[in-house]
């Protein structure tokens, strides 16, 4: 049996959350199905020619590098997939060819552009909307991060919910113990204080960056604290306002961080804050509990879903929530400590080999 994956998505030079979740699951897609005892042959389709050392070596794997310019999904992709005549072809981030022969799995994210349409430029919004209704009429089972993405695809496509699996992403499967020496490092890489509450993530509108700013300069009035800092670690988006950072001490812009760095900056900070608008899977969320940061998030999209109740949970749009969520840990050593503990507990049910053994099941039903 023969799995052609799209693969393009996992060389790019900065991964955002889609580029994470399509290589961290081929890689445990190679581990796991090296130990079944009859492995599918797996083909993965490249743009651009990967690190040597990306994947693990297996003799059930072939790389494939198609490099083309311009709709390398709709053309060069499809083209090969009509030449190879795969048993499956999967594509792990939202958009299958618009030609292609026989049967298909693709995972779709979230809808976010549905909620929040000015998020987007016109033309990226009406290609979202395109590429993501014709997928999920076209694919055979559809992957969901999470029952929230899966009701959205009802609701906005008509999308039969048998359709429709809903698997988690993962997260690694060791938790970080980053010495006290590790997180200075991190600290005097980033020119970060000793106390500071972080934000990871893209930033636009739809983070909720400006009521995150707004509670953070609340919290520094409640608690008469001009020392500790508020870290916004990401690049900026469509819609980046740097009004929303107006009059606020102490909040630094990283811009984007590298991947290895991720953990520590967690683990050194008092908490995780991503009170967002919508997410269709929050993988800062399962990070931070995952190395031992409480968490504070909202109340809304998936992220109830993911956090339960080992953390924080929010009404985004209101401001003093999350200000008296910040107060909760910086001054509640029990209560933290207590939410850390939970927050690694519950971490342990996302993980990528858990992930790729459900995609693989799934993968089976089809083809057989």
């Amino acid at each position: 049996m023969l799995i052609a994956i799209d693969a393009s998505r996992t060389t790019v030079a900065r991964l955002t959350g889609t580029e994470h979740y399509a290589l961290r699951l081929i890689q445990s897609l190679i581990q796991v199905n090296d130990q079944q005892t009859t492995p599918y042959q797996i083909d993965l389709y490249f743009r651009d020619e990967p690190a040597s050392d990306l994947f693990p070596a297996s003799p059930n794997v072939k790389q494939h590098i198609i490099p083309f310019q311009r709709a390398w999904t709709h053309l060069r992709f499809a083209y090969t997939i009509w030449s190879s005549r795969p048993d499956i072809t999967f594509v792990p981030a939202h958009t299958l060819p618009f030609v292609f022969p026989g049967k298909s799995m693709v995972t779709i994210h979230d809808l976010g552009y549905k909620y929040f349409p000015d998020a987007h430029p016109a033309r990226q919004r009406s290609y979202l909307d395109l590429t993501t209704r014709y997928s999920q009429a076209r694919a055979t089972r559809i992957l969901a991060d999470s029952q929230a993405t899966a009701n959205d695809l009802t609701k906005f496509y008509n999308t039969p919910a048998d359709k429709i699996r809903v698997v988690y992403p993962g997260v690694d499967p060791e938790p970080l113990h980053a010495t006290l020496q590790d997180i200075e490092v991190i600290r005097q890489k980033y020119n970060l204080p000793e106390r500071y509450f972080i934000f990871i993530g893209t930033l636009q509108p739809r983070k909720n960056i400006k009521r995150i700013v707004q509670a953070f300069s609340h919290w520094q009035s409640h608690n008469h604290d001009d020392d500790t800092a508020l870290v916004l670690a990401g690049g900026q988006g469509w819609l980046f306002d740097e009004t929303w950072l107006q009059g606020v001490k102490n909040v630094i812009l990283t811009g984007y961080i590298d991947e290895a760095d991720k953990s520590t900056l967690l683990k050194g900070s008092i908490a995780l804050v991503f009170p967002t608008l919508y997410e269709g899977f929050g993988f800062p969320v399962i990070e931070a509990m995952h190395c031992g940061t409480p968490v504070i998030a909202s109340n809304t999209s998936s992220l109830p879903e993911l956090v339960g109740n080992a953390g924080i949970l929010v009404n985004p749009n209101d401001t003093e929530e999350i200000t008296d969520a910040m107060t909760r840990y910086s001054s509640d050593d029990v209560f933290r400590q207590n939410m850390i503990e939970a927050g690694l507990q519950h971490a342990t049910h996302f993980t990528w080999n858990k992930t790729a053994l459900d995609t693989l099941e799934i993968i089976h039903t089809i083809v057989s």
